[in-house]
């Protein structure tokens, strides 16, 4: 009896034994199998399982393809990059537009472009002779601005009627005002073209035109027939087909006297005109072709020397913070070349020192100041926007912003100074011709 049940506690002693055996051994092979399985991350970069040898190296191709991978670069900015390179001079330069002596290029001039650099030089009618005698000097003023970094502005006023520079072979262009009459908008696209044919005889690349001021006062003594007429929704339409007209043949177009030089009875040649309109009053009017220009992405504005003293009692529109930055940059949403009328005009030398008037057109949002006639008043503009930018009253990073937008302008039309003059002066003589019968006919 107690042998039979000590053998029946042995048996039962190797039975619990074999069954611990068994679970170690199971827990044991469960481990290993635990141990050689890849994890769900290692799974999603090889993108293979472990079932096969097949795709065994596949997961370690696709793990360096993403090795490899270089992430997306931003695009570069080429405006950004070339303003990057200039150095504090040579963007100042770049905000002057300045005039020139004679028919030939002289040695004051030279220096001009060579030290402060100048964005753009303007003609007028003493500047310019023959046709190949213009273009010669249009030419010479391109080389002597290869030694800076920027292709230079070549500009005129070519409006037609009795603003017209070019050469007596050339034929001439009616008025703005006698084109108005036909309210025909492909035949004011068309002057704009043949504008633009004749200034690219002689080299030119910027026109200062369209007009859109709107002819409202009968006694304005320098708008009358240079407007298309007393209509702001007539010189909306002309203005813009004659804008589109110059773009279309590579000229740049700059619509000007804003806010509206209409209805004065100044010539701000010689005096500061005052226009007592309130902001309503403008909107209503002067301001429609405007407004119809930035719609249409005008390339540039050139701004008028007029008081508005319901607007700005202190200030004309070319120095008015209130005209330029709030309506202009800020309601129109404006965010093209400002260019000031010529600074050296009655209006401002008159009333303003120079240098405060340059001050003072940057401050309010003048990318461009136009200067004429006068080396030494470039200069002036030059040396106190330097001095400006380094005594704190102007900051760099404003001066950053006019920069951008005229390298902007320059690189949309592939400005250069090796661009020559085009064009055929007998085939665009018998377009004018032609064009002007058309004119005449209606």
């Amino acid at each position: 009896m107690y042998i039979r049940h000590r053998n029946a506690k042995n048996k039962h002693i190797n039975t619990l034994q074999m069954f611990f055996l068994l679970f170690g051994i199971v827990l044991l092979l469960s481990a290993c199998g635990q141990s050689q399985k890849p994890s769900s991350s290692e799974q999603n970069n090889n993108n293979a399982g472990t079932e096969t040898n097949s795709n065994s190296n596949a997961g370690a191709d696709d793990q360096d393809d993403q090795q490899n991978i270089v992430p997306p670069q931003e695009e570069k900015d080429p405006i950004q990059e070339q303003l990057d390179q200039l150095s504090l001079d040579e963007k100042i330069g770049q905000m002057i537009l300045a005039g020139v002596q004679g028919t030939t290029l002289d040695a004051q001039a030279k220096q001009m472009i060579t030290d402060q650099k100048v964005g753009g030089i303007i003609f007028y009618a003493n500047n310019v002779s023959t046709v190949s005698g213009t273009a010669k000097f249009v030419q010479s003023i391109k080389d002597a601005n290869r030694s800076n970094p920027v292709p230079i502005f070549m500009s005129v006023d070519q409006e037609g009627g009795k603003v017209s520079r070019m050469p007596e072979t050339v034929e001439t262009i009616p008025s703005n005002g006698k084109v108005g009459k036909t309210k025909d908008a492909d035949l004011a696209q068309t002057m704009g073209k043949l504008l633009a044919r004749q200034i690219r005889l002689v080299g030119f690349n910027v026109d200062f035109a369209p007009v859109l001021d709107v002819n409202s006062n009968p006694n304005n003594p320098v708008i009358g027939d240079r407007s298309f007429g007393s209509s702001a929704s007539l010189v909306s339409q002309m203005g813009i087909a004659e804008m589109k007209g110059l773009r279309s043949e590579g000229i740049i177009p700059v619509v000007k006297h804003f806010p509206g030089h209409g209805d004065t009875s100044v010539d701000s040649h010689l005096d500061l005109p005052v226009v007592n309109k309130t902001e309503k009053q403008l909107a209503q009017l002067e301001w429609i072709p405007f407004e119809a220009a930035v719609k249409e992405q005008v390339e540039a504005v050139m701004v008028a020397h007029i008081l508005f003293p319901k607007l700005d009692p202190d200030h004309p529109a070319s120095l008015s913070d209130v005209i330029i930055g709030q309506h202009l940059r800020g309601k129109f949403k404006y965010d093209g070349v400002v260019i000031t009328d010529d600074l050296s005009m009655g209006a401002i030398a008159k009333n303003y020192k120079l240098n405060d008037a340059a001050v003072s057109t940057v401050q309010a949002g003048s990318d461009i100041l136009l200067v004429a006639h006068s080396y030494e008043s470039a200069k002036t503009i030059f040396d106190t926007l330097v001095s400006a930018v380094k005594s704190g009253k102007i900051s760099e990073s404003r001066i950053n912003e006019s920069v951008y937008r005229i390298l902007a302008l320059k690189q949309k039309y592939n400005l250069s100074d090796e661009q020559q003059p085009s064009g055929d002066l007998k085939q665009l003589n018998a377009d004018i011709v032609d064009w002007r019968k058309q004119v005449d006919a209606r």
